[in-house]
């Protein structure tokens, strides 16, 4: 008989659509719009959650399996589940003291938490938080010496992954964030200030965690920005193109493992493993940049259906995953680990400090179940339960 594994969770909000719905209740319209938003019509939103609907597993009702084990190894270290949480920015305007929740969580529960540039919290604050174990994703900046300060202070700060993100050469036609302000230059309008008096839980807790901001940023800015010369220097400090150069100059900096995010067609895998990165995240933004291009699960079906690549170099996923099913499927078709964002976002903006760890074991239960069903013991079996896909 089979060890059976518990991961309590709320029973009220079994699923991310049940988070979603209390977090949209809880969050002001503009900061979840922030979250929600797609880019242009937002079809490549909706691509990356609905092409999982078209991966078939297929059980294994009498066969024998061992305890069940969903720990994976990357990069030398064992997680206790094969996900993490993605790097999302300004998540303490989506929920007060967001990165410090999810950080915590994530080290508590053996998973890796990705601090954003952009996000609200510093390179030293989750570094404390996380016990060591949280990674970093790089907007890479347009100076070398802002570039290399921000890296020094991830080696002080023993950062152990670090995620070079290649897919913003600029910044996305978002409809919601120009209607609501939340474009660059951002702006706080009548409007905006209307919709947080509908949130009192919301407004509280910012009043007591502090008005957000780019807190690693904040070294490199002048005191007292207003909102349009932020802007401005938002701008000014991370529009360009990421090239091969750049990842060149930061492999030869940085001694740990390398990993570039939003990495979907075949000549930028190339380019990568060529420069010696040791993985890669396949990601479309979430949706966030072109929506004229393909899900994330498309994209990496075909990469790592290219023997070109196999055994060369880490693949990873990041957007769509809405359930454990889904990672099932992700895992099925080649992933090796993945990144969700929006739904731990849902977790703390429905449930406040519980949200991280309740989102975490969710998923968990999610994909015990879902083990259960296909008969197998080990995360490295999903691919023999694939039956179709894309």
């Amino acid at each position: 008989m089979s060890k059976k594994l518990i991961f309590p969770y709320n029973a009220k909000y079994p699923s991310v659509a049940d988070l979603r719905r209390k977090a949209k209740s809880m969050i002001p319209k503009f900061a979840f719009d922030y979250l929600e938003g797609g880019c242009n019509e937002e079809l490549n939103l909706l691509r990356n959650e609905s092409d999982f609907d078209d991966i078939f597993l297929k059980p294994r009702y009498l066969q024998e399996t061992g305890d069940i084990d969903m720990s994976t190894e990357i990069f030398g270290v064992r997680y206790k589940a094969p996900f993490g949480i993605s790097p999302i920015g300004l998540q303490g305007l989506m929920w007060p003291n967001a990165p410090e929740i999810l950080a915590k969580a994530a080290a508590k529960n053996g998973i890796p938490y990705t601090l954003s540039t952009v996000s609200t919290a510093s390179i030293e604050r989750i570094a404390d938080v996380s016990e060591g174990t949280a990674w970093f994703q790089l907007y890479h900046p347009t100076e070398d010496l802002l570039r290399d300060d921000i890296l020094k202070r991830l080696k002080q700060a023993q950062y152990p992954v670090l995620v070079v993100l290649v897919d913003v050469p600029s910044f996305g036609l978002r409809y919601k964030e120009i209607k609501s302000g939340l474009s660059m230059p951002p702006k706080m309008n009548i409007t905006n200030v209307l919709q947080a008096l509908l949130r009192p839980t919301w407004g509280i807790r910012t009043l007591q965690h502090g008005i957000p901001s780019f807190a690693t940023l904040k070294p490199y800015m002048e005191t007292g920005m207003d909102l349009s010369q932020l802007g401005q220097f938002m701008n000014r400090t991370f529009t360009g193109k990421v090239t091969f150069e750049k990842i060149k100059a930061i492999r030869d900096i940085w001694q740990g493992p390398l990993v570039l995010k939003g990495v979907v067609n075949e000549e930028d895998m190339e380019e990568a493993i060529q420069l010696g990165v040791d993985g890669v995240i396949v990601s479309n933004h979430g949706g966030r940049q072109i929506d004229a291009g393909e899900s994330s699960i498309r994209s990496l079906i075909r990469l790592v259906n290219d023997p070109a690549y196999q055994g060369k170099i880490k693949m990873m996923l990041d957007g769509g995953i809405r359930s454990g099913v889904d990672l099932a499927r992700a895992h099925a078709v080649g992933s090796e680990f993945n990144f969700m964002g929006r739904p731990f976002m849902y977790g703390v903006g429905a449930l406040g400090d519980e949200g991280g760890e309740h989102t975490i074991n969710m998923f968990k239960a999610h994909l015990y179940q879902i083990m259960q069903q296909l008969s197998i013991d080990k995360i490295q079996d999903f691919p023999k339960r694939l039956l179709s896909s894309l």
